[in-house]
């Protein structure tokens, strides 16, 4: 991941926290060191469901660059599904890496074997914690620690530390312990 930025995209559904998983990692990254951080979503007329994107940018120098993300090093999908609906690895970087939220192997996806590619069952360490809200799995937190594992750009400590300054109480511990096993599980391609 050579460049003068990392860049993440984030590809989720509206309504899963991709927003706001991009802006907590961004505090991350900060807390990492990295002095020049941004998180930005990308809105259209997007409905509860409808594909979205934010993106990140870390830089050790401030970072001036604001656009969206067109070039990746870090692709990160929240649902498995939007796979079928767009291309999530347009644009990356020949040494990027894809994230993804599945049950499945790095194998079982439908992606190029030239890239590497981690999963992560966010989904089920974060319904294993207890992250679930009406019915609804809060997994965007628990993919944090996928992020963490498979890139080794952020620690876990500092997802730790970031997580702790977004929520609160039971709900901190939730979503941190849902970080943790998502980091401990998550299986990267080539590893």
């Amino acid at each position: 991941m050579n460049s003068n930025y990392i860049e993440v995209r984030w590809h989720g559904r509206g309504g899963q926290g991709a927003v706001t998983a991009a802006e907590i990692l961004a505090q991350a990254a900060f807390y990492e060191g990295f002095k020049g951080v941004t998180a930005a979503p990308f809105f259209g007329a997007e409905r509860r469901g409808a594909p979205v994107v934010a993106t990140n940018r870390f830089s050790r120098e401030p970072v001036r660059t604001l656009s969206l993300v067109q070039k990746p090093s870090v692709v990160v999908v929240m649902d498995e599904t939007i796979l079928r609906v767009v291309d999530v690895v347009a644009g990356i970087r020949p040494d990027g890496i894809v994230i993804i939220n599945s049950k499945k192997t790095p194998a079982q996806l439908s992606l190029p074997s030239s890239l590497r590619i981690a999963v992560t069952d966010a989904t089920r360490w974060a319904t294993e914690v207890g992250l679930v809200i009406s019915g609804t799995v809060m997994f965007n937190t628990a993919i944090l620690g996928g992020f963490s594992r498979a890139t080794g750009l952020v620690s876990m400590e500092s997802v730790e530390k970031a997580l702790r300054e977004h929520f609160g109480g039971e709900a901190c511990e939730k979503n941190v312990q849902g970080a943790r096993l998502a980091s401990a599980g998550t299986v990267v391609s080539g590893t």
